[in-house]
C-alpha cells in the first residue's frame, strides 16, 4: 500500500452545512495520523478507523477550525481507552497554551517549527512556514513512495514549492473567490492551481472551503490555472496519493 487521505472535514473557518472543518487522515497501511483536527472531524474520524488505530495527531496552526476536536481526543484517550499519558501531537509552539488542560499528562508535545523534519512511524513529514498568521506549518508528508503537499492556511506569498519536488498530490486551500483576492491572507482556488503547477504537482485537491462558494466554479478556477484536472474536497473522500 501506498499513502492515502481522506477528509474528514474540509470547511474554511468554520463548518458548512452538514459539514467539518479541516481534518485529514493519512494512512499507509502501517501508520495512521490525524492531521489537523477542526470541528467535526472527530467524529468523521471514526467512520474509517477505530480509535484505538490512531497513532499521531499533526496540527498546522493554532486557529481553532484546525485543531478543537483536539479535546475530544483528550477525553477519548483518557476515560474511553483508559490510557493516561503519552499520545504524540505534533503542533506549533504556540498552540499547547490554547487548550483546554495545556499541562494534562494525556498528551506528549512535539513543537515543530520552519525546516523541522520528523519521523512518525512509516511517515516521514516535513514542515515549512506558510503565509498565515500565528505561526503556520504546511505539511509535506512521504510515504509508500508517494508524497502529499497540505498547504495548511496560507496567503499568496508562500508556495507549494516550499514543499519541495515531487509532490503526487497537492492539497491546497481555496478559501476564496477570484474576485477576492487580497482581501484575506487566504488564497482562492485559482491562486491554489497556480502554486500547484509552480510546484509541479501532479494532482491538486481544493479544500478550506466556503460553503456559500460554488464549487464548480472553483473547481474551474483552479483548473484553468493548474493546467490539469482539479477536484474539489468533500467530507469522506479518500484519495490514493
Amino acid at each position: 500500500m501506498g499513502l492515502s487521505v481522506t477528509v474528514l472535514g474540509c470547511s474554511g473557518s468554520y463548518p458548512g452545512p452538514g459539514g467539518a472543518c479541516s481534518g485529514y487522515l493519512l494512512d499507509d497501511g502501517t501508520t495512521r495520523v490525524w492531521l489537523d483536527a477542526g470541528s467535526g472531524t472527530l467524529a468523521n474520524l471514526q467512520r474509517h478507523i477505530g480509535v484505538d488505530q490512531l497513532d499521531a495527531i499533526v496540527l498546522s496552526h493554532e486557529h481553532p477550525d484546525h485543531w478543537s476536536d483536539l479535546e475530544g481526543w483528550r477525553i477519548v484517550w483518557q476515560y474511553r481507552l483508559e490510557r493516561t499519558t503519552g499520545f504524540p501531537v505534533y503542533a506549533p509552539a504556540g498552540l499547547r497554551a490554547h487548550t483546554y488542560e495545556p499541562d494534562s499528562p494525556a498528551f506528549t508535545w512535539h513543537d515543530v517549527t520552519n525546516g523541522d523534519k520528523v519521523t512518525v512511524g512509516t511517515m516521514d513529514l516535513t514542515f515549512s512556514r506558510t503565509d498565515h498568521g500565528p505561526e503556520t506549518l504546511g505539511t509535506r508528508v512521504d510515504a509508500g513512495g508517494r508524497s502529499l503537499g497540505y498547504s495548511a492556511d496560507t496567503g499568496p506569498a508562500w508556495s507549494l514549492g516550499a514543499l519541495g519536488s515531487g509532490l503526487d498530490l497537492a492539497l491546497c486551500e481555496a478559501t476564496m473567490t477570484t474576485e477576492e483576492e487580497g482581501t484575506l491572507q487566504h488564497l482562492s482556488a485559482r491562486q491554489a492551481g497556480s502554486t500547484a503547477k509552480a510546484a509541479g504537482a501532479g494532482r491538486l485537491v481544493l479544500t478550506h472551503l466556503w460553503s456559500e462558494h460554488d464549487p464548480e466554479q472553483l473547481r474551474r478556477d483552479g483548473a484553468a490555472a493548474f493546467g490539469g484536472p482539479v477536484e474539489v474536497a468533500t467530507v469522506g473522500a479518500r484519495y490514493e496519493v
